[in-house]
Order: C-alpha cells, then sequence, then structure tokens
C-alpha cells in the first residue's frame, strides 16, 4: 500500500489548498512542507546522539524522553563469530542412530512387528484362498457385468438422457454419434481379448506343466475372488493393531496453551501473537512427536507442568502421553513439549536385557527402565547412596526390589536386605542370595538389623584402613574398584543394603537415633569403600527420612508424591521450583518416577516391571552365580548372625564414666575412658588421634542433641581448650529419652 506521504500529488493539493487560505486569511503563514520534513529528520538525529546527561542539561525538561538503546547497530549483540560460538548444533546422526543399544532395540523391534505379520497371514493363507473361491462367482459376475457396462458405454447415458429431457437435438445427435464410435471401439477390444485370453488358456492347457496350469487358474480364481469381497468385510485382517495417534502441529500447540488459563498466553494471541515461538520444527521423536519453543516473558515452564492435566485436554491426548519438560541450560520459559502415541504406562517395553540372562558389573552402568521415547536408563550402583520415595502403592517397593535384583546379578556382591513392612515382598532376593535378611518390625528383626548395623560401622571402619594402606599405584583415587573388588584377599567386595519402609529403623522409640548414626555414617562414608545404602520409604518427611541421609543422598527416585515438601526431601531443596514434580504424576502411573543421578539433570523413568514369579527366577540365576563362584553366605546359606557386639547404651556409658563433680569433660578422655569400660565396642575409637576420637565421640552425641563446644582448663598455669561437652546435657537426654519410651 502506498503511503499518503509519499504520493506527490497529495502534496501539490495539499499546498494549493493552503494558498487558497492564505488568500483568503492574510494573517496565515505558509509553511515549506519539504523543508520542514528535512528540518524534522535532522533534529531526530542530533536527539539520539545526544546523551541523556546533555539532553536534561540543554532542554532543562526532566519529562523529556530520552534515548537509552543505542543507534549503532553494531553495539546490539554479538559479532558474528560470537553468534556462531554460541550456537547450538543440531545432530546430524540422530541420538537413536548413535547408539548400539537402542539401534539393536529399535532393529530388534521392527523385525519382530514383521516376523509377527508374516508368521500371522502364513497360517491363514488357507482361510484366505478358501474366501477367495467362494468369492469368485460374485467376482466374476462383477467383472462380466462391469465389462458390458463398459462395452455399452453407460457411464454416458446419464449426459444423454439430460440432452433429451433439455429437448436439445443438436446435442443428443452428437452425443448418439460419439457413443456409436465408443461402442465400436470397445466391442472391437472385448473380442480381441476375449480371443487372445481363450487362445492363451487353451495353449496353457495343452501346452504348459501341471504347476503352471496350477499357478494360472488359482491366480484367476484369486483375482476374481478378490474382485467379490465385500466392502465390510475384508479377507485379510490386520496382523497389528498400530495405534493412529493424531500428528502434532503448531496450531494444535497453540490451541492447548491457550486453554490453559495462563494470562501473557491468552493476551499475546489475543493481540495475534502465537503464544509460543518455536525455536525448532515439530519433529518425531521416538514414539511420539516434540516440540520445542519460547513462552512469552514471565511464563515459566513450571506454570506448563503444574497445567499438566489441562494441557492433555487442549492436546486431545490422554494424560500419560503428554510431557511438558525444561531446558536444563536454557532460560526458565524455553519448552520441550514431548506428546507420546501411547500412554507411557500402558506402551510396551522393550525386553529387559537381564531378564533371561546375563550377569552385572556394579561399577558399570546398568539398564533399569526406559524413558517416555522408550529409550532405556541406566544406573550405576556404585559410589552411590540412594533414596526412594512415594505414596502407598505406586511401585516403590518394586523398584527396591528392582535395584537388589541386579545387584544380586553381580556375584561379589555382599546383599543386606530389610523389608521392615513385613509383607515378603524382598523374600525373592532375601532368601536366595542376601547375606543378611530379615521381615516385619517386632522386636527380633529390629534387634537382628541393629547387630548387623553395627556390624557394618565395624565393616566400614576396617575398609577405611584397608584402603588406606594401600599403595598409590594400586588405589590412586582412595576408593574401591572394580579390580579391588575381584580381590578376595582384600575383603572390599561391594556390599549393598536396602531396606524397605526406612521409618521403622529411624523412628523407633528406642534404637532410632543409633540406626539414624549409623545410616548416615554408611551414606557419607560408604560409598568410596563400596558400601551402597538403599532406603525407601512412604513417609519422606524429615522424622522418616533423617536430613543428614537425604542432604547426602546421590542416588534419588521419586515416585508420586502429594505435596512439596515430600518432593523436595526426596528429589533435593528446591526441586519442586526448578519444575521437577513428582506430584504431576497420575494415580495409574505405576513405576513412573523422577530419577535424579549418574551426574544429569532429573529424568521421567519407567521402570521394568518384575513381578514375583520372574523375580524369583532372576534370584534362583544369581544364586547359581554364586554357588559356582562360592560366594555364597549368610542367610541364604541358613547361618545365624554372629553377636558382634552386646548392646550398649552411649549416653549411659558417658555418664557413668564422667564423675558427677567434673561438670564438663573433654570429648578426648572421655572416650580413653569409654575404651576402659567396653574395650569391645569403643577400643577402636581409642586408637585414634585425639582430633579424631573428639569428633568420634562428637558424631556419636550428636543424634541425641547433645551438642560440643570448646571446654577450657588451666594446666600447669596454661588455659588449654579442647572439644568437650556438659555432663548436665547428657542427664538431659537420657531423661528426655526416656520420657518418650514411656509415652511410646
Amino acid at each position: 500500500m502506498k503511503h499518503p506521504d509519499d504520493d506527490p500529488e497529495f502534496f501539490k493539493r495539499l499546498e494549493a489548498e493552503m494558498a487558497a487560505e492564505k488568500s483568503a486569511d492574510p494573517g496565515a503563514k505558509v509553511v515549506d512542507l519539504e523543508s520542514a520534513r528535512s528540518a524534522r529528520a535532522e533534529s531526530a538525529d542530533s536527539g539520539a546522539d545526544r546523551s541523556a546527561d546533555s539532553a536534561d542539561l540543554e532542554s532543562g525538561d526532566p519529562s523529556r524522553r530520552v534515548m537509552v538503546d543505542s543507534p549503532d547497530v553494531k553495539a546490539a549483540g554479538p559479532g558474528y563469530v560470537g553468534r556462531l560460538m554460541g550456537a547450538r548444533r543440531r545432530d546430524v546422526i540422530p541420538p537413536w542412530l548413535r547408539s548400539t543399544s537402542e539401534l539393536k532395540t529399535a532393529t530388534a523391534w521392527v523385525a519382530k512387528h514383521y516376523a509377527h505379520s508374516v508368521g500371522y497371514h502364513a497360517l491363514r493363507s488357507p482361510v484366505y484362498a478358501a474366501r477367495l473361491t467362494l468369492q469368485a462367482p460374485v467376482g466374476a459376475a462383477r467383472f462380466v457385468g462391469s465389462t458390458m457396462r463398459w462395452v455399452a458405454d453407460r457411464e454416458g447415458e446419464p449426459v444423454r438422457l439430460a440432452a433429451v429431457r433439455r429437448e436439445d437435438a443438436a446435442e443428443y445427435l452428437k452425443l448418439s454419434r460419439q457413443r456409436d464410435g465408443r461402442v465400436k471401439l470397445r466391442a472391437l477390444i472385448t473380442a480381441l481379448s476375449l480371443f487372445v485370453g481363450l487362445g492363451a488358456a487353451l495353449a496353457i492347457y495343452v501346452l504348459a506343466p501341471g504347476w503352471l496350469q496350477a499357478v494360472s487358474v488359482g491366480a484367476l480364481v484369486m483375482a476374481l475372488g478378490f474382485n467379490g469381497r465385500r466392502a465390510d468385510d475384508p479377507v485379510i485382517h490386520r496382523a497389528v493393531e498400530v495405534p493412529q495417534a493424531t500428528k502434532l502441529t503448531s496450531d494444535i500447540v497453540l490451541r492447548a496453551l491457550g486453554s490453559l488459563g495462563i494470562a501473557p498466553i491468552n493476551q499475546a494471541q489475543a493481540k495475534g501473537k502465537p503464544g509460543l515461538e518455536f525455536t525448532a520444527p515439530i519433529t518425531r521423536d521416538g514414539p511420539g512427536w516434540r516440540a520445542e519453543g519460547d513462552l512469552p516473558y514471565g511464563v515459566t515452564v513450571t506454570d506448563i507442568i503444574e497445567r499438566r492435566e489441562r494441557l492433555a485436554s487442549g492436546l486431545r491426548r490422554p494424560l500419560g502421553c503428554v510431557w511438558p519438560e525444561a531446558v536444563p541450560d536454557e532460560h526458565t520459559a524455553r519448552l520441550v513439549l514431548w506428546v507420546g502415541d501411547q500412554d507411557m504406562s500402558k506402551a510396551k517395553q522393550p525386553k529387559w536385557p537381564l531378564l533371561s540372562g546375563g550377569t552385572v558389573d556394579l561399577f558399570k552402568p546398568v539398564a533399569y527402565g526406559t524413558d517416555q521415547r522408550g529409550r532405556w536408563v541406566a544406573v550405576t550402583l556404585m559410589y552411590i547412596a540412594g533414596v526412594i520415595g512415594a505414596i502407598p502403592r505406586m511401585g516403590k517397593t518394586f523398584l527396591l526390589r528392582l535395584l537388589l535384583l541386579i545387584a544380586a546379578l553381580d556375584p561379589r556382591a555382599e546383599l543386606h536386605t530389610y523389608d521392615m513392612k513385613g509383607t515378603g515382598d524382598l523374600d525373592p532376593v532375601g532368601n536366595a542370595v542376601s547375606h543378611r535378611h530379615a521381615a516385619g518390625d517386632d522386636d527380633e528383626s529390629i534387634q537382628y538389623a541393629l547387630a548387623d548395623f553395627r556390624a557394618l560401622r565395624e565393616e566400614l571402619r576396617r575398609r577405611t584402613k584397608v584402603i588406606r594402606s594401600l599403595p598409590r599405584d594400586i588405589c590412586p583415587e582412595s576408593k574401591v574398584t572394580s579390580e579391588l573388588a575381584s580381590k578376595k584377599s582384600l575383603g572390599l567386595h561391594p556390599i549393598v543394603v536396602g531396606v524397605d519402609e526406612c521409618q521403622v529403623l529411624f523412628e523407633h522409640p528406642e534404637h532410632g537415633k543409633e540406626f539414624e548414626e549409623i545410616a548416615t555414617d554408611l551414606v557419607k562414608r560408604g560409598p568410596a569403600t563400596g558400601i551402597v545404602f538403599l532406603a525407601a520409604t512412604q513417609r519422606p518427611d524429615a522424622k522418616a527420612l533423617p536430613t543428614g541421609i537425604s542432604a547426602n543422598a546421590s542416588a534419588r527416585w521419586c515416585l508420586k508424591v502429594m505435596g512439596q515438601l515430600e518432593n523436595d526431601m526426596v528429589l533435593g531443596t528446591s526441586a519442586y521450583k526448578r519444575g521437577v514434580r513428582a506430584t504431576m504424576f497420575a494415580w495409574g502411573d505405576k513405576g513412573i518416577h523422577y530419577f535424579v543421578g549418574e551426574g544429569s539433570d532429573a529424568r521421567i523413568v519407567r521402570s521394568v516391571y518384575i513381578d514375583g514369579p520372574t523375580a524369583d527366577a532372576i534370584a534362583a540365576r544369581a544364586r547359581k552365580a554364586r554357588e559356582r563362584a562360592g560366594l555364597l553366605s549368610g542367610h541364604a546359606l541358613g547361618e545365624e548372625p554372629e553377636q558382634v557386639t552386646p548392646a550398649y547404651d552411649l549416653l549411659a556409658d558417658v555418664l557413668a564414666v564422667t564423675p558427677e563433680k567434673e561438670l564438663k569433660a573433654w570429648n578426648d578422655v572421655t572416650v580413653d575412658r569409654l575404651a576402659d569400660l567396653r574395650p569391645d565396642i569403643y577400643g577402636p575409637w581409642s586408637e585414634q588421634e585425639p582430633a579424631e576420637k573428639a569428633a568420634q565421640l562428637t558424631t556419636a552425641l550428636k543424634p541425641y542433641g547433645v551438642a560440643t563446644g570448646q571446654v577450657a582448663r588451666r594446666i600447669n598455669g596454661k588455659t588449654v581448650n579442647r572439644t568437650g561437652f556438659t555432663r548436665s546435657h547428657i542427664t538431659e537426654a537420657i531423661a528426655e529419652r526416656n520420657g518418650k519410651r514411656s509415652a511410646g
């Protein structure tokens, strides 16, 4: 469209009108428009070059608008090379094609699909042949009828009848002559075809071998049968019903985002803007579609995740197909929307590689589940401590059992399994391969677990000494490696401790503090020494899952939880604010969870489902591998655990060795006194340096709420400060504990 300012005729008319007005009004002034426009442009240029300060000084008007954006185009951003350096290159080769495991999985699925189709139709081929033979007479009749109609030019009859109704004689005669020509030509073609066909049939009957006659007759019958089929009753049915999912388009995505009720998106769409700036084309990504784009200013991916159910409604897809995610390396408005063809909880998973064979090296990644796109997700169980949290009936125990089965398939691993729920879900692993195993929350099981935890703490101390004594060339990183774990003489084989419903131990009125103290030590120092601690609970709060454990667990699995507190207790502080929300999982998402670990961001994973009989079979295979290696021990062999140390009361022992007149005592002195009282328990403590003794007692007293600090004493006229405690704090802790026991 041409602007009026660019039209010279417009200005001529305007100047003429102004001249006329001048003649009517002698006081009027004539304005030169060309000069005025040039002056206005020069004024804008000079104003743009002036700084804000100079503009204020010269104009003296504080309300005057000042240009703050630089007019220099070069200063608008990084140069071409800078933009290239910051560019994100898309993969030339798709990730699934680079991964050998994913390529094998995809190839196996395609091969199985077509093998199934071929087998399905091959088995039903006699039925197909019979149905086509029965339909052959109908097909022959249809063929003859259609041929006769073609020869008689029946398709042109409606046109000729229309000419008759209009009484258009000229057009009718023209159409009749055209029909006569067509009929003569088609009759000739039909006669020739009949002659050639009968001649060929006679030649085949007389000259051709029997197999060719059979093939010819069969092909003719099949063709006539196919021609005689009914539209509503196909002869051949589908061997595989492939789900037909709607293709994801930009219109569908924008419509769904507009239905979420987010004001900035609705305002943008009301102004004709899309509401999502797509940064990449919508493409196929595994068994689904992937869309990526930037949300409007002020809208975050978390806002979309919170409205996942409404988003699924807007997309007209099942909830388990819709997975909005944030991009960790981008800003918080970069949305990645993956829409699957099938519900993630119902889609068929590929066969687990360890289902029917194979062993495991716990120092290497092992596949345990699939992501939304059906790709395997691996976990390395060494050098970690793990936490599993979920509300009841979401697959928490099955996930723990799956991880323990993986550990069991490494013959070197020593398993300690505790089913504090008492339903026997861990029995397939515990009875077959575990070195220590108990089920239930009765006093006998608690004492059994307590003795084992104490033994694990002593084993931890022994391992630290062994690792410290090894040469640097053998143990360069001061941690257990796969090679060291295979040396039986060192005793550094992997130890995997799995506790289901761990809150039963940590909330025990009498031994809860000691369980917490030992478990915290195992979580903090155990991974480097080859000890793995896995805790599962359906009550992920501060009491059921002490912060010393949850804060130091490097691997986290969170199935559906109900609130932000539980979500962050399992997945880490501020996970909820970052959009990592296990609250969005539906009740039907059994086994689907957020996995944080392996040095990457949170991923949505569906764990492999292993039922009871399958778990028994895998555990039996693991037991045989241990028997062949001579590594079966403990509970799996029917051996009763040795009483490593008698039960003791730390607070009572500290109070016993601290005289009443000694209001404050030094930690290192108290440790020596404890070693004299119970050498079998506190003896290893006294073998440490004074500072380590003090730290050991500080750590032991911390779970009971007893704080330590600097205690000053005068020795030989000099003031000496050492770490110590106040005796009255010990008596208060004992009184508080006894009060809780009475209340319990």
